[in-house]
């Protein structure tokens, strides 16, 4: 008698298909920050507005009390209101902006994404900062008419927006991120910018020790020196350089805390 035919053989498990290579850094960075600048272009527009409005009305209050024609006290107001442009964008609505997504769950959109913690952090804060480069430019102008100061040395801004604005995007974004709930990340963004207008805005000569000591705790105070050294008649420029290098040391460190903060946030 025959032998009963063998039983077929399961069928193979499919081959499980390999999942895509990460994003490069670069290329995901540039993603994010297309994809945070249209987003954010019609809804930021009006708070930039609000931010240099202002910063110009605060320059013409210290009009008020401070002396124009070149003076330390003029420069220091000057610098320290076009920096408060890039505080109140890139440290108080990117604090804001990173608490609400954390709030919503939209961090966990981004983790499902193949991109590097550092370009979804990076990406935004280059988009926020960059909504502030035309207010920058506007308050300075102005204060440097209203103030008789020259204008010989905008150029520096140049590199004093995106080298503060990262020292304060990275500072805004790790706020928002380590923030246990979003009203107390709103409430850390309003401090820090807060803090950028009292320390950055007021002249250094009429402060206490103690309030100048916490003035060089702050992010964007060598930007504001770095800037504010350009109105002198001969501009120390290597001082202005260090001044910048510093901003730009501070910058990588607070991006760095704040890509440590993403993925601390992400994996809650």
């Amino acid at each position: 008698m025959a032998e009963a035919a063998p039983l077929a053989a399961p069928l193979a498990a499919p081959l499980a298909a390999p999942l895509a290579p990460r994003a490069r850094l670069w290329p995901a960075l540039a993603a994010v920050y297309r994809a945070q600048l249209s987003r954010a272009r019609v809804a930021r527009i009006p708070l930039l507005f609000v931010a240099t409005f202002q910063s110009v009305g605060i320059m013409i209050l210290m009009r008020g009390v401070v002396d124009g024609g070149g003076s330390t006290e003029a420069q220091a107001v000057v610098a320290g209101s076009s920096v408060l442009v890039v505080a109140f964008v890139a440290l108080n609505l990117l604090a804001q902006y990173f608490g609400q997504l954390r709030a919503g769950g939209g961090l966990d959109h981004y983790a499902t994404l193949p991109v590097p913690p550092a370009s979804v952090v990076l990406g935004a804060a280059a988009a926020y900062a960059s909504f502030t480069v035309p207010g920058t430019f506007v308050t300075a102008v102005f204060g440097c008419l209203l103030f008789g100061l020259p204008m010989s040395g905008l150029w520096v801004l140049l590199a004093v927006v995106p080298l503060a604005g990262a020292a304060l995007s990275g500072l805004g974004a790790a706020l928002g991120l380590l923030a246990p709930r979003q009203e107390l990340a709103t409430l850390a963004g309003q401090l820090g910018m807060s803090a950028a207008l009292l320390l950055g805005v007021l002249p250094p000569e009429r402060m206490p020790d103690v309030i100048v000591w916490a003035r060089g705790l702050l992010p964007s105070t060598y930007g504001v020196e770095a800037f504010a050294r350009t109105f002198a008649p001969h501009p120390d420029w290597p001082v202005v350089a260090l001044d910048l290098a510093v901003c730009a040391g501070v910058g990588v460190v607070s991006l760095a805390a704040a890509t440590w903060a993403y993925r601390r946030a992400a994996v809650r």
